[in-house]
């Protein structure tokens, strides 16, 4: 199964909310790159696909991190499935149209000039980073207030770095916020992590 067999087959399983079938069909349509963009310009995912793959390593991430005991009998924390797969696979949905392929010219190990590509950012849409997830998705459907705010506040204190009480708060309040974060780091860091 390919990663976009997968993403929409978990897609279609576990979000069944008014509109997310129009959503799904932005996401595979010629007008997105969704399922073609890289997660990144340098780090994590900065490949042909990156995007899709680190959303789907989120989504695991997340369903390992909300399986854990300690969460639901310590903490007396549960999610719905529906709200795990939205937060996860759709928190960054920001990065849809966000990549453009540039070429630069670099030395090769035999000391001459080729050109390679790298990819540059052209954000036709400046409306910041997990807000403007939360804004594409309201388009077609509606989120719960525990879903608005972690993808909001997924990249965690470096979401808003001019009011880190939001973020603290947030988490708080939310706490699909914070294992959000958590699940986004972990594919990042060490799921994916860069070459080292």
């Amino acid at each position: 199964m390919t990663n976009k067999e997968k993403f929409v087959a978990i897609y279609k399983e576990k979000i069944k909310r008014d509109g997310a079938d129009k959503l799904l069909d932005f996401l595979l349509s010629s007008s997105s790159d969704f399922f073609t963009a890289p997660a990144s310009t340098r780090f994590h995912g900065n490949y042909e696909g990156g995007l899709l793959e680190h959303s789907l390593n989120v989504y695991e991430c997340l369903c390992d991190i909300m399986k854990r005991p300690r969460i639901k009998e310590v903490y007396g924390i549960e999610y719905s499935e529906e709200s795990i797969a939205i937060a996860a696979l759709l928190h960054d949905l920001c990065k849809i149209n966000f990549y453009n392929v540039s070429f630069r010219n670099v030395k090769n190990d035999m000391g001459k000039w080729e050109s390679v590509p790298f990819y540059t950012i052209d954000d036709s849409l400046p409306y910041g980073h997990g807000e403007k997830s939360v804004y594409i998705i309201s388009g077609y459907m509606r989120l719960t207030r525990d879903e608005a705010f972690a993808i909001r506040y997924h990249m965690g204190f470096s979401a808003d770095k001019e009011n880190h009480g939001n973020v603290g708060k947030a988490m708080e309040m939310f706490p699909l916020a914070f294992f959000l974060n958590c699940a986004d780091s972990e594919a990042a860091y060490y799921v994916e992590g860069s070459e080292k």
